[in-house]
Protein backbone atom coordinates (compact mmCIF):
# COMPACT_ATOMS: atom_id res chain seq x y z
CA UNK A 1 0.00 0.00 0.00
CA UNK A 2 1.28 3.46 -0.88
CA UNK A 3 2.15 5.98 1.28
CA UNK A 4 -0.13 8.68 -0.63
CA UNK A 5 -3.24 6.79 -0.30
CA UNK A 6 -2.71 6.75 3.54
CA UNK A 7 -2.92 10.19 3.37
CA UNK A 8 -6.65 10.18 2.14
CA UNK A 9 -9.46 10.91 4.45
CA UNK A 10 -11.27 7.47 6.10
CA UNK A 11 -14.67 9.37 5.95
CA UNK A 12 -16.00 11.36 3.19
CA UNK A 13 -18.45 14.38 3.64
CA UNK A 14 -20.96 14.52 1.32
CA UNK A 15 -20.52 16.82 -2.00
CA UNK A 16 -19.01 20.24 -0.94
CA UNK A 17 -21.49 21.92 -3.76
CA UNK A 18 -24.55 20.15 -2.55
CA UNK A 19 -24.99 21.88 0.46
CA UNK A 20 -23.26 25.63 -0.04
CA UNK A 21 -25.57 28.48 -0.65
CA UNK A 22 -22.89 30.50 -1.29
CA UNK A 23 -21.48 31.22 -5.21
CA UNK A 24 -17.92 31.45 -3.20
CA UNK A 25 -17.57 28.62 -0.70
CA UNK A 26 -15.29 29.90 2.60
CA UNK A 27 -13.00 27.02 3.56
CA UNK A 28 -10.48 26.72 6.35
CA UNK A 29 -7.75 24.66 6.33
CA UNK A 30 -6.25 24.18 9.62
CA UNK A 31 -2.50 22.23 9.55
CA UNK A 32 1.01 22.23 9.51
CA UNK A 33 0.85 20.56 6.18
CA UNK A 34 -1.08 22.54 3.44
CA UNK A 35 -0.67 20.14 0.49
CA UNK A 36 -2.17 17.50 2.47
CA UNK A 37 -5.13 19.58 3.82
CA UNK A 38 -5.49 21.12 -0.10
CA UNK A 39 -6.07 17.21 -0.91
CA UNK A 40 -9.36 16.80 1.58
CA UNK A 41 -11.18 19.18 -1.24
CA UNK A 42 -10.09 16.97 -4.70
CA UNK A 43 -12.83 15.07 -6.42
CA UNK A 44 -15.44 17.14 -5.00
CA UNK A 45 -17.78 18.34 -7.49
CA UNK A 46 -18.22 21.88 -9.15
CA UNK A 47 -21.26 23.49 -8.20
CA UNK A 48 -23.56 23.98 -11.41
CA UNK A 49 -24.82 27.11 -12.63
CA UNK A 50 -21.91 28.74 -13.57
CA UNK A 51 -18.26 29.83 -12.44
CA UNK A 52 -17.02 29.62 -8.49
CA UNK A 53 -14.17 29.55 -6.78
CA UNK A 54 -13.05 28.30 -3.25
CA UNK A 55 -11.78 31.10 -1.01
CA UNK A 56 -9.58 29.13 1.01
CA UNK A 57 -8.13 30.31 4.41
CA UNK A 58 -4.87 28.48 6.19
CA UNK A 59 -4.06 28.42 10.06
CA UNK A 60 -1.63 27.30 11.65
CA UNK A 61 -2.51 23.56 13.72
CA UNK A 62 -1.88 25.43 17.15
CA UNK A 63 -4.13 28.45 16.42
CA UNK A 64 -7.35 28.84 18.19
CA UNK A 65 -10.08 28.69 16.26
CA UNK A 66 -11.65 30.91 18.94
CA UNK A 67 -11.47 34.18 17.00
CA UNK A 68 -13.93 33.29 14.10
CA UNK A 69 -17.40 34.05 14.14
CA UNK A 70 -20.55 31.71 13.93
CA UNK A 71 -20.97 30.04 10.50
CA UNK A 72 -17.98 31.76 9.25
CA UNK A 73 -16.98 28.86 7.09
CA UNK A 74 -18.92 26.22 4.80
CA UNK A 75 -16.27 24.18 5.54
CA UNK A 76 -13.35 23.92 8.18
CA UNK A 77 -10.89 20.80 7.71
CA UNK A 78 -8.35 20.66 10.88
CA UNK A 79 -5.77 18.90 12.21
CA UNK A 80 -6.67 16.87 15.09
CA UNK A 81 -5.89 17.88 18.57
CA UNK A 82 -4.56 16.95 21.47
CA UNK A 83 -6.78 15.45 24.10
CA UNK A 84 -6.75 17.86 26.20
CA UNK A 85 -7.47 20.48 23.89
CA UNK A 86 -10.17 18.24 22.13
CA UNK A 87 -13.07 19.55 23.69
CA UNK A 88 -12.68 23.12 22.39
CA UNK A 89 -11.33 22.63 18.70
CA UNK A 90 -14.85 20.42 18.47
CA UNK A 91 -16.84 23.19 20.10
CA UNK A 92 -15.11 26.22 17.81
CA UNK A 93 -15.44 23.95 14.52
CA UNK A 94 -19.14 23.02 14.86
CA UNK A 95 -19.58 26.72 15.83
CA UNK A 96 -17.51 28.23 13.11
CA UNK A 97 -18.06 25.99 10.15
CA UNK A 98 -21.57 24.32 8.51
CA UNK A 99 -19.27 21.14 7.59
CA UNK A 100 -16.05 20.26 9.14
CA UNK A 101 -13.74 17.28 9.06
CA UNK A 102 -10.64 16.38 12.04
CA UNK A 103 -8.01 14.51 10.42
CA UNK A 104 -4.26 13.25 11.13
CA UNK A 105 -2.46 14.64 8.60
Amino acid sequence: MSTQSNLRPLVRLAPIASQFNRRNPKILLGGAHQPTLLRYLDGWPRRQNGPHAFLIQFIDANESLERFSHDQFDLAVVQAPCAEHADAVIRHLTRIARQGLITRC
